[in-house]
C-alpha cells in the first residue's frame, strides 16, 4: 500500500482511502414524479400525490352506520318486548277477560298501523345482514361474525312473530267487540302461548343486542 509523503497532500492521489457512502437526497413527503421506466419513480418537488384518506373516510362512515343502526334498532324492539313482559301483560292478566281483549286490540291495531314501528322491525335484519357482508368483505371476518349471529338470532324473532304472535292477534281481531263475547278461550291462549313467546322474543333480542355491542367495540378498536 503507497502513501503520500508525510506532511504533503496531492489533490490527485488516488490511493486506499475509503469512499465515502453517499447520502440518499431526502425530499417532502409526498412528492413523486415517474421516473424513466414504468417500474420506477424519484422523489421530485413540486408534484402532490393524491390523499389516500378521503374514499377511506367516506367508506368507514357507512361501515360505521351499517353496525351502528342495528344495534340500536334491536334495542328498541328489546325494550318493547321487555315492558309487555313485565308490565303490559301481567297488568291485563289482573283484570277482567273483556278489558284483556279490549287493551290487546287497541294495543295490536295501533302497532300494526304504526309505519316507524314496521321500519324499524324489518331494517334491524336487512341492515345487520348489510354490515355482515360489508365488513366480511372488508376483511374484518371476526367482526361480521358477530354481526351474522346477531341477525340470524332476531331472525328468529321474525319468524316467531309471523308464525305465533301475528296470527293470535289476528283471532283476537276478529273476535270483535269485546263486550258482546262469550267465549273467551283467546285470553287464555294469549296468556299462555302469546306471552311465552313474547318472552323468547325478549332473550333473543337481549343476546343479539349484546353480540352487535361486542361488535361495535370491535369495529371502533379495528377502525381507530
Amino acid at each position: 500500500m503507497s502513501h503520500p509523503p508525510t506532511g504533503s497532500y496531492s489533490p490527485h492521489y488516488t490511493g486506499d482511502f475509503p469512499q465515502q457512502p453517499q447520502q440518499p437526497q431526502r425530499y417532502p413527503q409526498g412528492h413523486y414524479q415517474q421516473g424513466p421506466h414504468p417500474q420506477q419513480g424519484y422523489p421530485q418537488q413540486g408534484y402532490q400525490q393524491a390523499a389516500p384518506g378521503a374514499p377511506a373516510t367516506a367508506g368507514t362512515r357507512l361501515s360505521t352506520a351499517l353496525i351502528l343502526i342495528p344495534t340500536v334498532l334491536v334495542g328498541l324492539m328489546a325494550g318493547l318486548f321487555f315492558a309487555f313482559d313485565v308490565s303490559v301483560m301481567p297488568g291485563l292478566a289482573d283484570g277482567d277477560n273483556r278489558t284483556y281483549v279490549t287493551a290487546m286490540q287497541h294495543f295490536n291495531s295501533n302497532i300494526d298501523g304504526n309505519g316507524l314501528f314496521g321500519m324499524a322491525f324489518v331494517c334491524a335484519l336487512l341492515v345487520a345482514v348489510a354490515s355482515a357482508v360489508v365488513e366480511f368483505r372488508k376483511g374484518r371476518r371476526k367482526i361480521a361474525v358477530w354481526v351474522a349471529v346477531a341477525a340470524a338470532l332476531y331472525f328468529v324473532v321474525l319468524m316467531i312473530t309471523f308464525a305465533v304472535n301475528i296470527p293470535l292477534n289476528n283471532e283476537l281481531a276478529a273476535a270483535g267487540n269485546a263486550a258482546k263475547l262469550t267465549d273467551f278461550s283467546i285470553v287464555e291462549k294469549f296468556k299462555s302461548t302469546w306471552v311465552a313467546t313474547n318472552i323468547v322474543r325478549t332473550l333473543l333480542c337481549t343476546v343479539a343486542l349484546t353480540l352487535l355491542a361486542r361488535a361495535l367495540v370491535l369495529y371502533g378498536r379495528a377502525t381507530r
